[in-house]
């Protein structure tokens, strides 16, 4: 009964941590796309509440892409490598994850609305998905930054040192 109790805790544990990661990627993957959709909003004079709502879906998304890219190891191999390098390959390489998970969903909405395969692919607008990576890209360099350092310092220096007041000795 007892290892019963711990494992529900256990799980309890890793329900919450993956939560709290979660809600931290897709705090700050909304807050720049929704920043994205401002200054586009603003460029072309187009207002539209809709436009919100696609990045926040857009955010929770690509945090759960990630997530999952995490939890395949991918990048692991750089991690020896100084933070920064190890920041951008892994923006880098998650930026290909969400392409590929973008050119799937592109490919798979076309289905639905009836085009067969070969028009699927025809019909994707690659500028519009390129423009869109590199805006991921330039997106995944700081939040990779950070969870690099992260993992580097530890959670505990990481939340001293970004989130905790610090006492100034005197003289």
């Amino acid at each position: 009964m007892n290892s019963e109790n711990s494992k529900r805790a256990s799980l309890k544990q890793k329900a919450t941590h993956e939560l709290e990661e979660f809600a931290g990627l897709f705090l700050y993957l909304a807050f720049v796309f929704c920043a994205v959709t401002t200054y586009s909003m603003l460029l072309l004079n187009k207002f539209h509440v809709f436009n919100y709502g696609a990045a926040l879906l857009n955010a929770l998304v690509i945090a759960k892409v990630i997530l999952i890219g995490k939890y395949a190891h991918l990048g692991k191999k750089q991690e020896a490598k100084p933070v920064l390098a190890s920041a951008v390959y892994k923006a880098f390489l998650f930026g290909l994850l969400v392409f590929g998970f973008h050119i799937v969903e592109e490919v798979v909405k076309r289905l639905v609305h009836g085009e067969n395969i070969a028009g699927a692919f025809h019909n994707v607008r690659i500028d519009d998905v390129l423009a869109r990576s590199v805006i991921v890209f330039g997106t995944f360099i700081p939040l990779f930054g950070f969870l690099e350092l992260r993992r580097v310092l530890g959670d505990d220096k990481f939340d001293d040192a970004f989130f905790r007041t610090r006492t100034t000795a005197k003289s």
